[in-house]
């Protein structure tokens, strides 16, 4: 793995309009787990009469809200989490003016508790929630505090997550952002996803750039479209790329 940090060393430095696009693996050093790994949420017996995926649904939000946030509050919501090395060294990055953006599949809200400002959330935050009657915000402790279904302290509507959920469609304006920010770009590091979940996946495709990079600690689909692979933890990779110490964070 040397050989191939000095060369991300490399591109870091000569490059100035870099986009990260990360997944679930960024999260993951977290303690956060993903979906689709073997001991991932898709992958464990969460309920014996519905699947991950519907537990997740906008049918099943709708149906049974009661058994949804009773889900969403147990295993998609992390109060304790702390950003990890991947997040710093992105955050390090922006503030010293070569990231312009980071786009991401998690729902966490970690990129901005490590000091990134430019984020694109494809899959919303946990951090966001919205009255579905009146629009009012509630936070993430309304949430974990609430009984059951949170309720609108203002109308008595039902609070929902700003969280994609399937059967629902991401936001066009995150979307736009996102893929103008991706073909500006002169470099766009990917970094802990396996790119199967589209439409996300599909805005790599909109990079014209440079330099594709792909760190991952498992193939992709698109590592033969990439001028560096590395199959290695996203933060240490990170971590070790950019010319600081540890005090800088």
């Amino acid at each position: 793995m040397d050989n191939n940090i000095k060369k991300l060393k490399e591109i870091l430095n000569n490059s100035d309009n870099i986009v990260f696009f990360g997944g679930a693996g960024v999260s993951t050093e977290s303690n956060i787990p993903d979906f689709r790994s073997s001991t991932g949420l898709f992958n464990q017996k969460l309920n014996k009469s519905f699947s991950p995926e519907e537990l997740v649904s906008h049918t099943f939000f709708v149906k049974y809200p009661e058994e949804f946030f009773k889900f969403y509050k147990d295993k998609l919501i992390y109060p304790d989490a702390k950003p990890n090395k991947a997040h710093l060294a992105l955050a390090h990055l922006e503030k010293i003016g070569k990231l312009k953006a980071v786009i991401t599949q998690n729902i966490d809200g970690l990129h901005q508790v490590a000091g990134n400002k430019k984020v694109f959330e494809l899959h919303g935050s946990v951090l966001r929630n919205y009255c579905m009657d009146c629009n009012a915000f509630y936070d993430q402790n309304f949430i974990l505090n609430s009984d059951k279904i949170p309720t609108c302290t203002k109308c008595g509507g039902k609070v929902k997550p700003d969280v994609v959920l399937y059967e629902e469609g991401l936001d066009e304006d995150v979307i736009s952002g996102a893929i103008k920010a991706i073909s500006k770009a002169d470099t766009l590091i990917i970094g802990g996803t396996s790119l199967v979940v589209y439409p996300a996946a599909g805005l790599i495709d909109y990079f014209k750039g440079d330099t594709l990079v792909l760190i991952n600690k498992s193939t992709t689909s698109a590592d033969y479209k990439a001028d560096i692979v590395i199959h290695d933890s996203i933060g240490e990779v990170l971590y070790k790329s950019i010319s600081i110490n540890e005090d800088t964070f």
